[in-house]
């Protein structure tokens, strides 16, 4: 008999066997340290270069509203000194988070609205190739129709309130969820569910078990560009019949002339804005990868 020589390689895991080298099978997970210290690095990196960013941003925003380039007090008002002072107003006021609670609530059941419709209408699109030669012009034609000017006939149909505004975030959800699903549907291979309908599945069987684990990715992917389009679109449609949120906020300070609570607004959209995006690509990433 004869006796191999197996000798490990401590940066990869990886063994030597007279000659070839056998990968370990967690050889692709694991890292040297040589290479996490050069990813930690890579992360201090970016997170220093985004930094530097935003301090470039603030010392812009600071030098357009100086007295260096403008007079004019509405302009020196929205000064980041001034903003920062008009945020606390709002703070003691009490009106700043319960506005950003409505706000993201009106933007939560929106999503929610255009997902349950979305989805759905996306598989059939899919699946259905007559369906989708009917459907398709007149999806594309309802798409590219703004969603804002849905908001007269939204304030006639639901009035005033929570409604009109969650109606006006799905019109604008609704399109990337549908056509992201049916984009789905479309680049599975189709082969999967010729065997499952061999092996005797059901209709139902084969929707569940096959064809919605194969366009997850795709559901999450048009759910996270859906969540960018409603925020764009909360704001706006918050200044339209309603008295509350972070939309109409921005109105009531304008109207108050107090352009340093409007300033703190915008920023206070930003940043959780941002957060949103942030999360969402953080759940969708690890539901994705399932």
């Amino acid at each position: 008999m004869t006796r191999t020589h197996q000798t490990p390689d401590p940066e990869t895991g990886s063994t030597t066997t007279d000659g070839v080298v056998a990968i370990h099978p967690d050889a692709s997970r694991r890292r040297s340290p040589r290479a996490q210290r050069a990813g930690g690095s890579g992360l201090l990196a970016r997170w220093g270069a985004g930094l530097v960013g935003l301090l470039l941003g603030l010392a812009v925003w600071a030098l357009l509203t100086s007295g260096l380039v403008t007079d004019d007090p509405v302009i020196g008002g929205m000064s980041p000194a001034q903003t920062w002072s008009g945020f606390g107003e709002l703070l003691d006021r009490g009106v700043l988070l319960d506005d950003a609670a409505v706000s993201l609530y009106r933007l939560v059941a929106g999503l929610a609205v255009a997902a349950l419709l979305g989805v759905p209408l996306g598989l059939w699109l899919g699946l259905r190739r007559r369906a989708e030669a009917v459907a398709g012009p007149l999806v594309q034609f309802l798409r590219m129709i703004s969603p804002l000017s849905w908001a007269p006939v939204a304030i006639a149909v639901f009035g005033i309130g929570h409604e009109p505004v969650i109606f006006l975030v799905a019109a604008a959800a609704i399109w990337p969820i549908m056509l992201s699903t049916s984009a789905g549907v479309h680049a599975m291979d189709p082969g999967y569910l010729d065997v499952a309908r061999t092996m005797g599945a059901s209709g139902w069987e084969r929707l569940t078990r096959v064809v919605i684990p194969a366009v997850r990715p795709s559901i999450l992917g048009g759910i996270r560009l859906a969540l960018g389009t409603a925020w764009i679109v909360l704001v706006p449609a918050e200044m339209l019949g309603v008295r509350s949120g972070l939309g109409y906020q921005i109105l009531n300070a304008r109207d108050q002339l107090a352009y340093d609570q409007v300033m703190a607004v915008i920023l206070v959209i930003g940043v959780l804005g941002f957060a949103l995006d942030s999360i969402s690509r953080l759940v969708f990433r690890s539901g994705a990868a399932r």
